[in-house]
């Protein structure tokens, strides 16, 4: 006799696919992953304020643009000829 039961299983919810981010936008991991340096690094460009992210799925979960990406990846060869991240960060957000 089938079962009568009108909400998914557990299992059946793990199989759907994950919810797709809007268009021309990555999540965290691949963001990182384009810009040449590693999640944790990009974590902490968010915690120290020097990167925002473009938006937020649903979830919660942060997306990136090109913007964003393109952003990283001047923060990313600022620090390795030398800057602190504390003087970029004065110069994203302060101007000086």
């Amino acid at each position: 006799m089938p079962s009568k039961r009108k909400t998914p299983r557990a299992k059946d919810l793990s199989r759907q696919a994950p919810a797709r981010p809007r268009t021309g936008m990555v999540r965290t991991g691949e963001a990182a992953r384009l810009a040449g340096i590693s999640a944790q690094q990009l974590h902490y460009y968010l915690l120290i304020g020097i990167v925002q992210p473009a938006d937020h799925t649903d979830a919660g979960q942060r997306l990136f643009d090109h913007d964003a990406i393109r952003r990283i990846r001047m923060i990313r060869a600022l620090n390795r000829s030398g800057y602190p991240l504390r003087e970029i960060r004065d110069i994203f957000i302060n101007g000086r």
